[in-house]
């Protein structure tokens, strides 16, 4: 593909990217609200939802620097579309699932789809968009797009359900899927990295590995407790084996994580926000869902809606934000975000069993103006800190970050809320009076409380039912305010860290809006690009 025509495609390009990434972080949240479902029709346990739940995100950040450093060798545009198409066929078989066991599976074949196509988009992007402020608003678009995927997953999935059966969750990526490929073909230009540098299998093995059973440590933990020995023995282990990858990517000549990347604080902590970012969201997202359902006692439809507007201020914002970033420096827009997902934690940490919908709306809404504002910025900070032809290997470590982060806030925020509503609940005057036999049912969770409350004669069904919901609002405040603290403390680190801008920002745009400095880059990014 000739330079004319890459430089004549570029929006078609970031529009065919841009609803693939929306697709493959859709699924990261499109199964909240269908959990309850799974439990009558495919009679899942809590540990199954749970692995059902996760276990896409955890194959998924497992293989993302696997899948980026295939992409900077192979060529982007082939690795997106085999990822697309193994994504897609996990979809497929994801939604035919009999058993609870083999949707995990499937889930988790669908991860190692998403982790090769999603590193691709950044970096296709990055280097089909070459003057810096093209490239700013670009990523913008893009960032917003891969937080709108999250936020439209519970309205999607809630939908869905509605009117399908939960399968249908699944289904629904199949034709995005063929689409996305279609005009792969056609639209998106190819790149890679022209060293091609030697493949890194030890590294790809040991970072597998060792952020596997970092995130199996995660995700257990709150069913097995922290402190138990399999979960302190997964993370030792995990912790030994990461120390060891980045002692060898530290050696090797051809490593597939550059660690001097982190050198530059422009990567590492505008990276770092984006984690932190997604921290918040992640978490809150997974308590909110439970609350919307069991306490308030929407349908999923009801409760999916009600994240609308975070996807409208995300797609609103997102654009204006690079904007934004290029007149008040990229340090202020991030702290600016990240301060404000913070405040609205601590909304959400005020929410009660009688929270008026107008409150909540614009609670999430807020959520939205948050992430629109750190997202974008900081993924071009990323990116724009790298040399073009290691795209692919920024754009994996940035979306590593990325489901990190969403792991840890499911994780963390989900164990606090389980050790705080089953005090809050052991705590009210009636629960001595339930026989012994049932307390362990009510205290796993406000929906086993809420199942058994409406097995047992009404005037006790009636407060179980009411005193577990308490609970889970006690429980949702205090495990909120551990967000509040993360995400201004992110904020103060990115006012003392984060550069304003980038070094010689300036004078790259002044040349980077000189047409003869276009023609050259254009000249330039050819020698990367193959049919």
């Amino acid at each position: 593909m000739d330079a004319e025509r890459i430089q004549r495609l570029r929006w078609a390009t970031l529009a065919v990217l841009s609803v693939s990434l929306i697709m493959l972080n859709l699924d990261n949240t499109i199964l909240n609200v269908a959990l309850p479902t799974l439990v009558r029709d495919l009679h899942s346990t809590t540990s199954q939802l749970q692995w059902i739940a996760d276990s896409y995100t955890l194959v998924f950040a497992g293989l993302l620097l696997t899948g980026g450093s295939l992409g900077d060798r192979l060529g982007r545009k082939w690795i997106f579309m085999a990822g697309l198409f193994v994504f897609g066929l996990g979809s497929v078989l994801s939604a035919f699932s009999g058993s609870s066991d083999t949707l995990i599976v499937t889930r988790g074949f669908m991860g190692i789809g998403g982790a090769m196509a999603m590193p691709a988009t950044l970096s296709i992007i990055t280097n089909v968009f070459t003057v810096p402020k093209e490239r700013a608003k670009a990523i913008a678009i893009w960032s917003g797009a891969s937080g709108l995927g999250i936020a439209l997953g519970p309205i999607t999935g809630g939908w869905l359900l509605s009117h399908f059966w939960w399968g249908s969750v699944f289904l629904v990526n199949a034709p995005i899927v063929a689409a996305g490929i279609l005009a792969a073909i056609w639209i998106v230009p190819n790149s890679k990295d022209v060293n091609i540098p030697k493949p890194d299998p030890v590294g790809s093995l040991l970072s597998i590995v060792a952020l596997g059973t970092i995130l199996w440590s995660i995700i257990e933990a709150p069913s097995k407790g922290w402190s138990s020995a399999p979960i302190v023995t997964g993370f030792v282990v995990g912790g030994f084996l990461l120390a060891v990858f980045l002692v060898w990517e530290s050696k090797i000549s051809h490593p597939m994580l550059r660690l001097h990347f982190f050198e530059n604080p422009r990567f590492s902590m505008a990276a770092s926000s984006i984690a932190i970012a997604f921290f918040v969201l992640g978490g809150a997202s997974f308590l909110l869902t439970q609350y919307l359902q069991f306490v308030r006692g929407y349908s999923p439809l009801k409760a999916g809606a009600l994240f609308l507007p975070l996807a409208g201020a995300l797609l609103v914002l997102s654009p204006l934000s690079a904007n934004v970033a290029h007149k008040f420096g990229t340090k202020v827009t991030v702290a600016f975000g990240l301060s404000v997902i913070g405040i609205s934690a601590f909304m959400i940490s005020l929410f009660t069993t009688s929270t008026s919908l107008l409150s909540v709306e614009l609670t999430m809404g807020l959520v939205g103006v948050g992430l629109a504002f750190t997202m974008p910025p900081s993924a071009e900070s990323v990116m724009g800190s790298l040399p073009r032809a290691q795209a692919g290997v920024g754009s994996a470590t940035n979306g590593t970050l990325i489901q990190v982060g969403g792991a840890l806030g499911v994780a963390i925020l989900g164990s606090l809320l389980a050790t705080s509503y089953s005090t809050h609940l052991s705590a009210l005057r009636f629960f001595s009076m339930v026989p012994a036999q049932l307390r362990p049912v009510l205290k796993s969770s406000v929906g086993s409380a809420l199942i058994a409350a409406r097995s047992l004669p009404s005037s006790v069904g009636s407060q179980i039912a009411s005193g577990g919901k308490g609970a889970f609002v006690s429980a949702l405040s205090s495990s909120l305010l551990v967000a509040v603290g993360v995400a201004v403390l992110g904020a103060v680190l990115v006012l003392l860290i984060l550069p304003a801008r980038a070094r010689g920002e300036s004078e790259g745009q002044a040349k980077a809006t000189d047409p003869s400095s276009i023609r050259l880059n254009d000249e330039l990014s050819v020698a990367e690009r193959e049919l």
